[in-house]
């Protein structure tokens, strides 16, 4: 009786991911279009990098330069290994770290450039002297509603600081022992048994980026209003983009991918076709992000006004009522 368990399975199904020269052997007239297509949209999300960095030092405040081109690099740097991983598959591991660690720490300039955007820490401090802040906000606490607003101090800001660059540097941490587990050969991200270090590893990552991520909405809900001529909205909505496509996105094609939803097609193994999938798309999506990126942040960088008595609504920060006490 046949029930389905003798079927013969294409051993390249249950290989390593091709080598680079397979993969150009191999390609049909649609794939080198595709390949060509693909490559050409990095290249150009590079040098349109390139011209904004050109720009940026030539038109920007001193202050702002870096934070501005971190933020900036994301989705090109995003789709450039995203077109490695495409061409050279063995390497796709070793791409998605690289983008992940970058991406760790445009979480915490993203953060900076806000408090820049305002003039600084001294100039935010100034500001927002009779606010506070509100903390029940996503992606850990948007439900607790009952959480107490909080002072805005020199100390609030250091921790809201630190919450950020502590996963720009452990997520750096966890990938070099990543990679120095992997060559003694006991990390393997389709290993999910107990034993297997990446299901140690990428759970606590997770948490990093969680805490990382909640201290740059509670700023963004703060400073939302008060840089809303700057465009922070869609500046913000493109960083959170960036963050989907790259992470939750990538994520979900893999699991597919490791549970043979995604079918195996010679030379591609199902993992190594979901990790092949996963390029192609971020190359695509981060090219347009680039550009959408690029409209974004050339314009003029003036100071942002002083906050008047009346809380123009082009300036105002985002109070809290209540938080300013009148004294009678």
């Amino acid at each position: 009786m046949d029930n389905g368990s003798n079927r013969t399975i294409d051993p390249s199904c249950r290989e390593k991911p091709p080598l680079a020269i397979d993969i150009i052997l191999d390609l049909d007239i649609f794939g080198v279009i595709l390949y060509s297509i693909l490559t050409f949209m990095a290249a150009v999300s590079v040098l349109v990098f390139i011209e904004e960095c050109v720009y940026i030092y030539r038109k920007v405040p001193s202050n702002k330069k870096s934070v501005i081109i971190w933020v900036n690099g994301a989705a090109p740097v995003i789709g450039t290994m995203s077109c490695v991983g495409m061409w050279i598959p063995r390497a796709t591991m070793f791409t998605d770290m690289t983008s992940a660690c970058y991406f760790a720490i445009v979480v915490f300039k993203f953060l900076i450039l806000m408090l820049e955007e305002v003039g600084g820490d001294e100039a935010f401090l100034r500001r927002a002297g009779k606010h506070k802040l509100k903390i029940s906000t996503g992606p850990c606490c948007c439900c607790c509603l009952c959480l107490p607003h909080v002072a805005i101090t020199r100390r609030s800001l250091f921790l809201l600081k630190l919450g950020s660059f502590q996963f720009a540097l452990l997520k750096v941490v966890f990938t070099i022992l990543s990679i120095v587990l992997w060559t003694n050969g006991t990390f393997d991200l389709a290993d999910l048994e107990i034993t297997g270090a990446a299901i140690w590893i990428n759970p606590f990552v997770g948490i990093l980026t969680i805490t990382a991520l909640w201290p740059v909405a509670i700023m963004f809900m703060h400073l939302r209003t008060a840089l809303r001529t700057l465009k922070i909205i869609p500046k913000y909505a493109m960083y959170q983009l960036v963050l989907v496509l790259s992470q939750l996105q990538s994520a979900i094609i893999n699991i597919l991918a490791m549970n043979g939803t995604i079918a195996c097609v010679p030379p591609f193994s199902s993992p190594a076709r979901g990790y092949m999938m996963s390029q192609q798309l971020l190359i695509l999506e981060m090219f347009i992000i680039t550009l959408v990126t690029r409209l974004l942040y050339r314009r003029l960088y003036d100071p942002l006004p002083e906050e008047e008595v009346d809380d123009n609504e082009n300036t105002k920060m985002v109070s809290v009522p209540g938080s300013i006490c009148v004294e009678n």
